[in-house]
């Protein structure tokens, strides 16, 4: 990921899935760094826009990042850290 990547969020948005998930988007971001992260596209229909996921390592648990293209930004829906996420990083990382 270059270091100029730019990030975007709702803020309202943040605030919920830190209640929710208990991780916030700007942490959330830290899930691109990882070299070995793995982005899909999300096969859920979304009339608006296509969305993808990224599952990338943080310290020593991986995150899952919903998230879109908008405006050349990479636009954070929503994370948190789940099975299934891990698993599809696991099994692609052969770990």
């Amino acid at each position: 990921m270059a270091e100029t990547t730019a990030f975007e969020w709702d803020e309202d948005k943040n605030k919920l899935n830190q209640k929710k998930h208990n991780i916030s988007f700007e942490e959330a971001q830290y899930a691109f760094s990882d070299s070995k992260r793995i982005i899909a596209k999300d096969l859920e229909p979304s009339e608006s826009e296509e969305r993808y996921y990224c599952f990338g390592k943080i310290g020593e648990n991986i995150l899952t990042v919903r998230f879109t293209y908008r405006n050349n930004k990479i636009r954070i829906i929503g994370a948190g850290y789940w099975r299934k996420g891990k698993q599809i990083y696991e099994e692609e990382n052969k770990i």
